[in-house]
């Protein structure tokens, strides 16, 4: 009777994740080495970027239970951004600083008017109206704002050509200490409003804890490596596209990279978990501004890498600012519907569409 009772350890979701992420690493490596087309590589590195970061996704919610939530949601958005982390890192180690600065802001970008765009539309059409908790959504959007504020003042002082200028390297190395202290002074804040946002449709974990510890080493190990040819077939793909190179880390990094809150805040939203949605899509951009931004820039000197400094084109600068307040200003009543998010995913085709070209 048990045994027609009992959960498998691998559903059909976990089987098309591994089977799909194992063949893909297989085939970027064998595009790789067996120098098949720059696009061929880029596409196949890109498909096994994004399924390892489900993996890993995947590999952090089978632990929920053992964490608890709070822990586990502020777990899954760091160790979501892995992939990302590995993907930057040795795009600084080839030079390719722009298509870093456009993947953080994309990061965000992408988030703020994609993801939430998209789940807002799924929920919408499905459950009408989205119902936010009015209080956790002003928390959530005053501290996403204050981030990605703080993220964006090297950039003003730049353009504004303030006395900050001859020491844009040093301003943001401190702003960068700033932001990571920020967050470690966030934790138990975000480690509450993660138990209060905890998915109350969760299930019992099917993966032992050895078997989800072992899973998630494996796919940040092969995210590694992908990572590298992914980025040795970025610049060569984009010019055989004739796609900028910041149209590359503003979408498609930015899209790969963050594939967890992509899928799993837009099937909580079509569930009609509004609320645990808003807060899984969102906590991604904070997460962005005060861990992996900061993050990149100290290690872009501890390393000897390209230097990476927190001076974004103003164009970025603006429709990150843009985005931000719109995000802000369509949650922060607590409300949302399907219309509201189509405005946000055209808002982010009309950016994506402006840096096409470079």
């Amino acid at each position: 009777m048990s045994s027609q009772t009992s959960t498998p350890t691998f559903v059909r979701s976990d089987l098309v994740i591994l089977g799909g992420g194992g063949l893909a690493v297989v085939l970027a490596g064998i595009a790789h080495y067996a120098d098949w087309t720059a696009v061929v590589a880029f596409v196949v590195s890109a498909v096994a970027v994004t399924l390892l970061a489900t993996l890993v996704g995947r590999s952090v919610e089978q632990l929920g239970d053992r964490f608890g939530p709070g822990a586990t949601g502020v777990l899954q958005s760091a160790l979501g951004n892995l992939p990302e982390l590995f993907i930057c890192i040795f795009a600084l180690r080839a030079g390719l600083v722009d298509v870093v600065k456009a993947a953080l802001v994309g990061s965000v970008l992408a988030n703020l008017l994609f993801v939430l765009g998209l789940a807002f539309v799924v929920g919408g059409l499905r459950h009408g109206t989205q119902r936010l908790d009015s209080e956790r959504a002003r928390t959530i959007a005053v501290l996403m704002l204050l981030s990605v504020s703080a993220m964006a003042i090297p950039s003003l002082a730049h353009g504004l050509h303030t006395p900050a200028v001859a020491h844009e390297k040093a301003f943001s190395i401190i702003v960068a200490v700033v932001l990571l202290v920020l967050f470690a002074l966030s934790l138990p804040a975000s480690l509450k409003r993660g138990s209060a946002a905890a998915d109350p449709h969760a299930e019992a974990p099917r993966w032992s804890v050895g078997l989800a510890i072992g899973l998630l080493a494996l796919a940040s190990a092969l995210a590694a490596f992908v990572s590298d040819w992914f980025v040795d077939a970025l610049e060569p793909a984009m010019d055989a596209l004739d796609v900028s190179q910041v149209f590359a880390g503003l979408v498609v990094v930015a899209i790969a990279g963050n594939a967890i809150e992509n899928i799993v805040g837009v099937q909580l939203a079509a569930k009609g978990q509004s609320e645990y949605a808003f807060a899984v899509i969102l906590n991604s951009p904070i997460q962005i501004a005060l861990v992996l931004a900061p993050a990149l820039v100290l290690i872009s000197v501890v390393f000897g890498l390209s230097t990476l400094t927190l001076v974004f084109s103003p164009l970025l600068v603006a429709c990150l600012l843009l985005s931000v307040v719109l995000a802000t200003v369509i949650t922060i009543d607590g409300e949302s519907n399907w219309l509201e998010g189509a405005s946000l995913i055209a808002l982010y085709a009309i950016i994506a569409v402006a840096f096409w070209w470079g």
